[in-house]
């Protein structure tokens, strides 16, 4: 199976703008048009070179500058070909002095226009060699200057030579800043994923304090069910027995998996972990902070990591409001409908937009763990801005262990 090689893309083909990627093509187009009628005429009616072979080298000279906007380089081969063949066929008629050889204007124009086109595609290395063989054509051709003539050819190297190195300056800045916009991408989502499992590693170690919580539990009741309970029989206390190991026995290995979790740094997540009750607290504070927040509180006993989750929601969603709209009227409501615990933060706009950013230095990454947070005891979140210039976040977060699965 023959496999197929891929045709470059044209200059300015990655342009966002529909001109721009026909710019190129449009510039090709008019020195091919005007370049070619040109180039016959003077090369015929000033020059006096034959119409056949002036016919030849005036397409040879101006009908690659099409190809040029995809193959710039094969476009050079020819033009520089053509460019070389026409002086070496000028020296075979007798012209005026005061005519320039070995390139005629429009040979020059089409030329310029050549090496900017490469400048834009080919690298370092491939435009040194193209401007070394066009300087060495013209120290060439400088021994072979008809008598009274007047030569340009060093005028090509120069111009050519500007051409290539500022095509390919542009082409190198461009490529940079590509260079960087990708890299930004590439940083900017290694810190959302860096955010989310280090968001995953909290909640891991908070609800493990959860569980470690009603294991710990289990163990204590199933240890002094026999000083409890009247008559137990042996058979039961054989099986209590058996699950307080159990317990005992997972307590352990969670306890390791959270070392394994907890670093030395962390030392102050080792207090117990908040929940619905601690949300009072919670926008207490943010009310001694300056704030005007309104609560509606929620007193239902609902499961700890579904009461630790809403929690964390509202610290995010009032720590936001610190930071984006200082002074602007909150409503925090946690209340219960049926098997779901809503949570509902709403903030109106603030009564004079702030100068700037309270943080500086924030990434932004908030809603990523409480999205995170929600998607974990599988609830929904809805957040985004209001009409009125308000900012809204609503949770649902189940409270039946079949909606955790």
């Amino acid at each position: 199976m023959t496999s197929v090689k891929e045709r470059p893309p044209a200059l300015f083909a990655g342009a966002s703008r529909r001109w721009v990627r026909l710019l190129p093509w449009g510039v090709a187009f008019v020195l091919c048009v005007a370049l070619l009628p040109t180039t016959v005429q003077v090369l015929t009616a000033d020059y006096g070179l034959h119409g056949g072979i002036a016919s030849a080298l005036a397409v040879a000279q101006a009908a690659p500058l099409l190809l040029a906007v995809v193959r710039p380089l094969p476009a050079w081969y020819v033009i520089f070909a053509a460019d070389v063949s026409g002086a070496l066929a000028l020296l075979t008629v007798d012209f005026e002095g005061r005519l320039l050889w070995p390139f005629p204007p429009m040979e020059i124009v089409g030329y310029v226009g050549l090496c900017l086109a490469l400048g834009l595609r080919e690298r370092r290395r491939t435009l040194l060699l193209v401007w070394l063989a066009t300087a060495g054509a013209n120290v060439g051709l400088e021994f072979a200057v008809p008598a009274g003539s007047s030569s340009n050819g060093m005028l090509l190297t120069i111009l050519s030579g500007v051409a290539l190195l500022l095509a390919g300056a542009l082409r190198e800045r461009s490529e940079a800043q590509r260079r960087l916009v990708e890299q930004e991408t590439i940083s900017e989502a290694e810190r959302d994923r860096r955010t989310l499992l280090e968001e995953r590693a909290r909640i891991a170690r908070e609800l493990h304090d959860v569980v470690a919580h009603h294991m710990s539990v289990i163990t204590v009741q199933a240890d002094t069910a026999a000083y409890r309970l009247d008559e137990v029989p042996p058979n039961v206390q054989e099986e209590l027995t058996s699950i307080a190991a159990t317990a005992r026995e997972s307590l352990g290995e969670m306890r390791r998996l959270l070392g394994v979790l907890r670093s030395e740094e962390t030392r102050g997540e080792l207090a117990p972990q908040p929940g619905l009750t601690q949300i009072g607290q919670l926008v207490e504070a943010t009310v001694r902070a300056g704030m005007p927040v309104e609560f509606t509180r929620c007193d239902a006993e609902v499961p700890e990591a579904v009461g630790l989750s809403a929690y964390r929601i509202v610290q995010e969603a009032l720590a936001n409001v610190v930071r984006h709209a200082p002074g602007a009227p909150t409503h925090v409501s946690v209340s219960r409908d049926g098997e779901r615990l809503t949570v509902l933060v709403v903030n109106d706009p603030p009564p004079e937009p702030p100068a700037g950013p309270l943080e500086v230095g924030g990434t932004g990454h908030g809603l990523v763990g409480m999205r995170e947070r929600v998607r974990l005891v599988g609830g929904t979140i809805d957040v985004g801005p209001l009409p009125d210039g308000g900012f809204r976040v609503a949770a649902r977060l189940p409270l039946t262990g079949e909606d955790f699965t």
